[in-house]
């Protein structure tokens, strides 16, 4: 009875119906629409955040160097000739030092503590170095004024000999099975040769980044030199553009020797468990490891600018209030409507309650009613929802990201060294190459851009929430009209009878 009273209803006041249904579907696919883009916008900051950390990559844990742990003469100039005192003029030089620059260092025991961790399902040891080299000889000092390599202000020397400075950065990788998909090398992707193995801890063989190889023509089989030892590149490696690179990946345990850091790292990389544990697991490295900086996705995803930042913002602010407006427009809609047509058949519930229907009965019809009206709509909504997502992927342009400098697994920085009479200003003497100081190459970490696709995927969990928006409306508008219903008095509405 129930059933076929609510199908003749619906039947008979189709065009109302249709109207109520339709404002809910535009309500549920808007809402359907903006939690996909939301969806995709959260997909492609992953996307971008991941690519800096390497594969897998969750937390980045690093520390801030001590003061006065990293000076000019860190790069071995005096300690090459065995004294303090300046080299004589056209004393030929040849330094290659790797140093640990801008970053603190931690122990293999502080890796060991992180990876015991709850939550945490794997941790990776990683060591960021610069190789620095100086060839040439010393140059005469021009006394009194600025040499060529313009010494500074008054009174100051320059030098006017030829000194050749350049550098490239070195990633220790760390080549543990529990390490495998963890750090810069697991993003990038193996262009010519092979990858490193657990077979190469202690060879002196390296991976060369494919820009680099091109620039400096290295080919798989050449020979380079690293902190004056020969390694064998065996293979060539293309990063995206996103992700940090190093100029060459050799094993860690080299890494460590050629760098005097036994048993010394200066980043951890860690994969929890699931994304869910991420902000857990931060929290307990930062308490393990409390003079540490932990750096995760999350912490990331603020300081991300480009057109991808632009969707997020419009995704959860302008969106998400848009669709929030537009779904209590239609539940409004549909209360008011079906108030009307309650409102409108007066003498139908008059005379049913003089039948002897109860109040419950009639209140009971009517929500009926206005729930099969909204599971219509909410049917309509999610397949307008499939179309909105659609269109945006189909139609949306190549967003770009970018993540500026010093964040994230931070490339040590750029390098500046300094000859035995200091850097510019009053009185000093520098190397050739302008105010005391030359740069070391191209090593500070620049913004890190990519290009990202976007899309709007249909979520199993959006799908969920349309059902129950759409019964939600259902209910609203059923409970106004059937609030509406039981007012109405048999003999006041027998009294409408013509």
């Amino acid at each position: 009875m129930f059933l076929t009273y609510l199908r003749r209803e619906l039947r008979r006041r189709a065009r109302q119906a249709s109207i109520i249904a339709l404002g809910l579907a535009l309500g549920i696919g808007l809402v359907i629409t903006v939690t996909a883009l939301s969806a995709g916008v959260k997909s492609a900051q992953g996307d971008v955040l991941h690519s800096l950390y390497g594969q897998d990559t969750d937390i980045t844990v690093t520390k801030t160097p001590t003061a006065g742990s990293f000076t000019p003469g860190s790069f071995g100039f005096r300690g090459a000739f065995g004294t303090g005192q300046r080299p004589a003029a056209g004393t030929k030089i040849n330094i290659d030092t790797l140093r640990n620059v801008g970053l603190g260092t931690l122990t293999d025991a502080n890796v060991a503590s992180v990876a015991k961790l709850q939550h945490v399902a794997a941790a990776a040891s990683g060591l960021t170095l610069t190789d620095t080299k100086i060839t040439g000889k010393i140059p005469a000092i021009n006394v009194g004024g600025s040499g060529p390599g313009g010494g500074g202000g008054g009174g100051g020397g320059g030098f006017g000999g030829s000194l050749t400075p350049s550098s490239f950065t070195v990633d220790g990788v760390d080549l543990s099975g529990s390490a495998a998909g963890l750090g810069p090398l697991s993003a990038g992707k193996l262009t010519a040769g092979r990858t490193l193995t657990s077979a190469d801890g202690t060879a002196n063989v390296a991976l060369v980044d494919s820009n680099y190889a091109k620039a400096n023509k290295i080919a798989v089989g050449a020979t380079t030199s690293i902190a004056k030892t020969n390694f064998k590149v065996v293979g060539i490696v293309s990063t995206p553009a996103s992700a940090t690179s190093y100029n060459f990946y050799i094993p860690l345990a080299r890494a460590q020797a050629l760098g005097s850091l036994k048993n010394e790292v200066n980043t951890i990389y860690v994969r929890a468990d699931s994304a869910a544990n991420i902000a857990t697991v931060s929290k307990s490295i930062s308490a393990a490891l409390p003079k540490t900086t932990v750096t995760n996705s999350a912490d990331l995803a603020s300081q991300l600018t480009g057109s991808v930042a632009s969707a997020s913002s419009l995704a959860n602010n302008l969106g998400k209030w848009l669709a929030i407006a537009v779904l209590a427009a239609a539940f409004l809609l549909a209360s008011l409507l079906t108030m009307s047509a309650v409102s409108r058949r007066v003498r139908e519930f008059g005379t049913l309650k003089a039948l002897g229907w109860t109040s419950r009965r009639v209140i009971g019809q009517v929500v009926g009613e206005a729930i099969a009206i909204g599971i219509i709509g909410g049917a309509a909504g999610v397949g307008l929802g499939f179309l909105g997502s659609a269109l945006v992927g189909h139609f949306s342009p190549t967003l770009t990201a970018s993540l500026g400098p010093n964040t994230g697994s931070a490339t040590p920085g750029g390098a500046r060294f300094f000859g035995p009479g200091g850097g510019g200003g009053g009185g000093g003497g520098g190397f050739p190459g302008g105010a005391g100081a030359s740069r070391a190459g191209a090593l500070s970490q620049a913004a890190h851009t990519t290009q990202v696709h976007l899309s709007a995927p249909v979520t199993t969990g959006a799908i969920a929430a349309a059902v129950v928006l759409a019964i939600a409306g259902g209910l609203i508008a059923g409970g106004f009209g059937g609030w509406r219903a039981a007012r109405l008095r048999p003999a006041a509405a027998l009294a409408r009878v013509e």
